[in-house]
């Protein structure tokens, strides 16, 4: 446990919205081919010591399209001069989402970009009152209060407020967030579950980019991993089963924005 108590020095430091791929469709299915190809690469190596295995020129073209494609217009000069695009697939951090989970992914694009609804803001519980009650069950299951789980609670708080607005938002969710969020509120105190899974797809992006010892990532992929079974456990209680809010503006039911 002690391994995990410099972790917020380290793995909550933001990373530029010049290094994230935009919440659309198209970089959705990219995450997902780069999840494939990295559980592709591990079968391989499996029973042989891994090797770094050599980029084919397919391989480097379809980075070099991704970070063309994905660097916002005003950010190319400082990607082209060091910043790094889109990550390969072996440096993505594996986070196993429950298949119940995806299920809830799968619903909440359905009801926000083909029924055009939104969730109901402020929820509750809200993601601070979610992290609390992950607290309360660890303290309770472990017997006692961990300072390494609160702080990577604290690490995760951090990423949502900062990841909403930026990349965890649909484009018909934009004007609601605005109305909902002001500048002395936080997202984690005003949106729930259903927001807050969203950070876990794109958690494996964010995490690649933070300089974290192996040792501590396997301890914290555990941890997250475990979290995201509290997610699971309560299901039923922590998001809602319809989207029974407002109706989103009428426009591109497909598009995402970043």
């Amino acid at each position: 446990m002690e391994i995990l108590c410099s972790l917020p020095c380290n793995w909550d430091e933001w990373v530029g919205t010049d290094r994230l791929m935009k919440h659309t469709e198209d970089n959705v299915l990219k995450q997902q081919a780069l999840d494939k190809k990295q559980g592709m690469e591990k079968n391989t190596k499996s029973g042989r010591s891994a090797q770094a295995k050599p980029k084919s020129s397919a391989d480097v073209k379809l980075d070099k399209e991704d970070t063309k494609s994905n660097v916002p217009k005003g950010k190319k000069r400082k990607a082209d001069s060091g910043t790094e695009g889109n990550v390969s697939a072996e440096k993505l951090v594996k986070i196993q989402i429950p298949s119940t989970l995806k299920k809830q992914l799968v619903d909440d694009w359905e009801f926000i970009t083909q029924q055009n609804k939104l969730v109901k803001l402020p929820r509750s519980p809200t993601v601070d009152d979610i992290l609390t009650k992950y607290l309360e069950y660890r303290s309770k299951k472990d017997g006692m209060m961990t300072d390494s789980v609160g702080e990577i609670l604290n690490g995760i708080r951090c990423y949502f407020d900062k990841a909403l607005p930026v990349i965890l938002l649909y484009k018909k969710e934009r004007q609601q967030y605005h109305e909902a969020v002001s500048d002395n509120v936080s997202p984690s105190s005003v949106y729930g579950a259903e927001h807050l899974l969203r950070l876990f797809v794109k958690l494996p992006e964010l995490l690649a980019y933070v300089k974290i010892e192996e040792e501590t990532l396997i301890r914290l992929q555990q941890k997250l991993l475990d979290f995201l079974k509290f997610l699971q456990k309560n299901q039923g209680t922590f998001f809602l089963s319809a989207y029974d809010g407002p109706k989103a503006p009428e426009g591109s039911g497909k598009d995402k924005e970043s």
